[in-house]
């Protein structure tokens, strides 16, 4: 079936290296039946380990690169694909399976804690956990169980106070800049108002400037009037003879011609 698969080059790369594991697998294990000595037993155990490990990483790979390529396949290449991917899930688990029977039987005191199957679908996993322990009762192994509990119960009570405390802060911050927005908003009011009394200042110091200029131009107009007229009354004061300067209405004439009106009168 797995042969007949529509795959890009990448996935038939893949799938052939995790076909070879697995036969590799069924062959070391094999092997391992023949196997009396229990120390070449566990250095056959930790080679078969190794592969699994090996093969477990070729299916997250296989399945990263079918979630790459599932928008090109169509749906029911996609369930053929998917399927395939479980079926060696599978296979793979009951490799896991068969291993730890095998632990179990040897009674080696080095116990790997090997999980296969979670994260396999491709989601973000820690790297495989192994823990070393020496062989322990049931009831030191329940007392290790409770104090794991225990531990992971607190872990969550300070995931909880890290959330509350996150929620906190972030309120914090939000009524924060809610104040910081409304204070820009009233400062942006401000500067409204100031531009615009800037502008009705800048107009009345033009208008200013317009009636400024325009009572200079009048004075100056008055000014050189007044100075005619002194220059005029200076002129007939001193050549009072010039006949080319009118006598200015109101002004006294010349004063010869006042003494012949004096005389005239007395005849």
């Amino acid at each position: 079936m797995a042969s007949n698969l529509p795959m890009s080059p990448q996935l038939e790369q893949i799938h052939g290296e995790i076909r070879d594991h697995f036969r590799a697998l069924a062959n070391g294990f094999q092997r391992l039946d023949k196997i009396r000595d229990t120390t070449r037993q566990s250095k056959q155990l930790e080679e078969l380990t190794e592969k699994m490990r090996e093969c477990k990483r070729l299916v997250k790979e296989f399945d990263r690169e079918l979630k790459d390529e599932e928008a090109r396949n169509s749906s029911e290449v996609n369930k053929q694909l998917n399927d395939e991917k479980q079926s060696m899930i599978k296979e793979l688990n009951s490799y896991v399976a068969l291993r730890k029977t095998y632990m179990s039987t040897l009674g080696n005191k080095k116990v790997e804690l090997f999980d296969m199957g979670a994260g396999v679908s491709g989601e973000p996993t820690a790297e495989e956990n192994v823990q070393v322990a020496s062989t322990m009762s049931n009831q030191q192994l329940v007392d290790a169980g409770m104090q794991r509990m225990d531990e992971t119960d607190q872990a969550i009570e300070r995931s909880k106070q890290v959330v509350e405390q996150t929620i906190e802060v972030g309120t914090q911050t939000a009524a924060n800049l809610k104040g910081q927005t409304d204070q820009m908003g009233r400062v942006v009011n401000h500067l409204d108002t100031i531009q615009f009394s800037i502008k009705k200042a800048s107009q009345l110091v033009k208008e200013i400037g317009r009636q400024v200029a325009t009572d200079k131009c009048i004075m100056m107009f008055l000014f050189l009037i007044v100075c005619g007229v002194i220059a005029i009354i200076i002129v007939k004061i001193v050549n009072p003879n010039n006949k080319d300067i009118r006598d200015i209405p109101g002004l006294a004439p010349p004063a010869q011609t006042r003494k012949l009106l004096y005389l005239r009168n007395q005849d």
